[in-house]
């Protein structure tokens, strides 16, 4: 069974290498778009001195593998030569080949694969090496999510592409960072977002029984006291998917059209009616 589970990291691992490889190879470097990290700083440098992307990423990488050593572990550690020594092949074997030849649909096709690589890299506790592992660090020591951590990393290489490359081509990196970040947080914190409605109403009872009949959810019951009337009153917390939320509102205002409602979005839920069969929390 452990066997099956490596083989599966390892099989993530590489995947997510060669979409890394193929986001920079066909829409991120045809059109200049030097969006952060060792793959974007190779881009630069590339241009700059006409060296070869993969043996910049090499030698870039080896710099990484040591750091990754020391501030993170003997797994992160062996992840990431794996990926740190995948990459520069998966560059060199990739065609250099320009997909698309809008610049803006090319920018964001290629922004939203690296960023779907990256994730799979961090989910996997490894990385492709390069600035993917600072934010790692950044995470273990400071807790800051690795998105931010990446956004923070890669700004300086988009910096360092406008002395190389144009005003556009800057722009389009900045622009491609952010999409690299929304794609990476959307799958942090899960694609599908969750509410959680704190109500207060003298019919109380009435919603709850309609929302347990109607929607299949169970309701918690708060004991609170108003503050300006120093009036006992129960608030009623339901957590249910942001699709069922319209009709949690029709069912109060069925009942008490001046309920008070408080709603949050939640990113993620854990318990039975969620992640563990039916039955509602």
């Amino acid at each position: 069974m452990k066997l099956k589970s490596l083989a599966w990291r390892l099989a993530n691992i590489i995947f997510a290498i060669v979409l890394i490889a193929f986001g920079v190879n066909m829409f991120l470097g045809p059109h200049q778009i030097a969006a952060g990290g060792l793959t974007g700083l190779a881009i630069i440098l590339e241009a700059a001195i006409n060296m070869d992307r993969s043996i910049i990423v090499y030698i870039g990488n080896g710099i990484v593998v040591l750091a990754t050593l020391f501030f993170l572990g003997r797994e992160v550690f062996i992840n990431t030569i794996i990926g740190a020594g995948l990459l520069p092949v998966a560059i060199s074997f990739v065609p250099q080949y320009m997909l698309v030849k809008d610049t803006m649909l090319s920018m964001v096709v290629g922004s939203v694969i690296f960023g779907v690589a990256v994730s799979i890299l961090y989910k996997n506790r490894a990385s492709s090496g390069g600035t993917a592992v600072p934010p790692l660090i950044l995470k273990k020591y400071f807790g800051l999510k690795p998105s931010i951590g990446l956004f923070v990393t890669d700004g300086v290489v988009v910096v360092l592409s406008l002395l190389i490359f144009d005003v556009d081509s800057f722009f389009f990196a900045i622009l491609s960072i952010f999409i690299t970040m929304v794609v990476m947080g959307y799958i942090e914190n899960g694609v599908s977002k969750k509410k959680r409605v704190h109500i207060i109403s003298k019919h109380s009872d009435a919603i709850i029984k309609d929302i347990m009949d109607d929607m299949g959810k169970s309701v918690t019951v708060i004991p609170t006291t108003g503050s300006y009337e120093q009036q006992e009153m129960p608030m009623l917390m339901v957590t249910l998917d942001a699709s069922d939320y319209r009709k949690l509102i029709e069912i109060v205002d069925r009942h008490d059209k001046q309920a008070f409602l408080v709603t949050d979005v939640v990113s993620d839920v854990h318990g039975r009616g969620f992640t563990y069969g039916s039955g509602s929390v």
